[in-house]
């Protein structure tokens, strides 16, 4: 196997030779690349290794951005004030740079109206236009019709 390393002369030993090697050191001798020929091992302290491991996915977890989703229901026979009261929550949501979960919930027999629904969510994602972008069209999953608008950067 190829052994590599700080401090250490990199070639190929065997596995009884290797061991030696980072004995002699006081470090592990850590498998790297096992499909390689010949493999790669590296001379290394394993507990270091690991933390600092870890502190990189720590790092890069904290950098990712966490994806808030509000949620607004609507119903298939909405009024205008009711409409235009949560398009303003809407556009508050977006500002803030969270995602917008739209659904209009279809109650006994308003099920048969499913246009209406459709023509709701449409109008107001036409009046969310400037706030946001719908990222998925009106879709129905069993009682209710959805639709997700995600902000404009």
């Amino acid at each position: 196997m190829r052994v590599v390393g700080e401090n250490i002369e990199s070639g190929i030993f065997n596995l009884k030779e290797a061991i030696q090697i980072a004995d002699d050191e006081g470090l592990d001798l850590v498998e790297i690349s096992p499909t390689a020929n010949p493999p790669v091992c590296k001379v290394i302290d394993y507990k270091k290794f690991l933390y600092e491991r870890k502190k990189k996915q720590k790092e890069i977890k904290a950098k990712t951005a966490k994806v808030v989703v509000k949620e607004i229901r609507l119903g298939p026979n909405i009024d205008d004030h009711d409409f235009n009261f949560k398009l303003k929550h809407a556009m508050k949501f977006l500002q803030d740079g969270a995602k917008v979960k739209v659904d209009v919930f279809f109650k006994g027999r308003s099920i048969i109206y499913k246009e209406k629904g459709e023509i709701v969510l449409l109008r107001f994602a036409q009046e969310l236009e400037e706030y946001g972008k719908v990222e998925m069209l009106p879709k129905m999953e069993g009682k209710r019709m959805i639709m997700m608008i995600a902000p404009k950067k």
